[in-house]
């Protein structure tokens, strides 16, 4: 049976629609404890979301910011999450939504939309109903991530929805890991550099 491909790269090899967990060693501040959902894997690098970052933004202000009226007042009292490092002045709404929103990546159960299109629905309370909005991402040229894995920067695990849309985001990173027995807290502090 021929191997599909996805960009280059075998698919059973992309990490898209999977977590990274940062190894308790990784000194990078950007990432030290973070979890990221691999949104995008192939042969010219990756690109992901951190999930657990919160910002000191609501989406009210935000809403606000970008001239978007309406909204429930739990919809505005919802904190905006930092995403990453690159494009920090670019929104994403990471949902689970099947409807097909303009601008959006599809990977696995999940689409990061960048239209405001999809702030405007949520607004009007027809937007996604499990949804986490972000600003800036995550991003590896080619091969870096495949490096930094190599020196064990990284610990891969499943993504439920239920860990990225519901979970305590101050538990994300632990709770990930306990998903396939391992308990971050007695891992060694020796792991690469991100």
């Amino acid at each position: 049976m021929p191997t599909a491909y996805n960009g280059g790269m075998p698919l059973e090899r992309s990490l898209a629609s999977q977590l990274l967990l940062a190894m308790p060693g990784m000194d990078d501040p950007h990432f030290a404890r973070s979890a990221v959902l691999m949104c995008q894997h192939d042969g010219d690098g990756a690109m992901g979301v951190v999930i657990n970052r919160r910002t000191d933004v609501l989406l009210g202000e935000l809403m606000d910011q970008l001239g978007i009226e309406g909204g429930s007042r739990e919809l505005k009292a919802r904190q905006v999450l930092w995403g990453g490092p690159v494009q920090i002045d670019r929104g994403f709404v990471l949902h689970d939504d099947p409807r097909p929103w303009p601008s959006t990546l599809r990977f696995g159960v999940y689409g990061l939309t960048t239209s405001r299109e999809i702030l405007h629905a949520m607004a009007r309370g027809e937007g996604p109903e499990r949804f986490q909005v972000l600003i800036g991402h995550a991003g590896w040229g080619r091969e870096q991530l495949e490096g930094e894995l190599a020196q064990n920067a990284w610990l891969t695990v499943p993504a439920p929805e239920a860990l990225v849309f519901e979970a305590d985001r101050d538990l994300v990173w632990q709770a990930a890991a306990g998903q396939i027995g391992v308990d971050v807290a007695h891992l060694a502090d020796y792991s690469g550099h991100a």
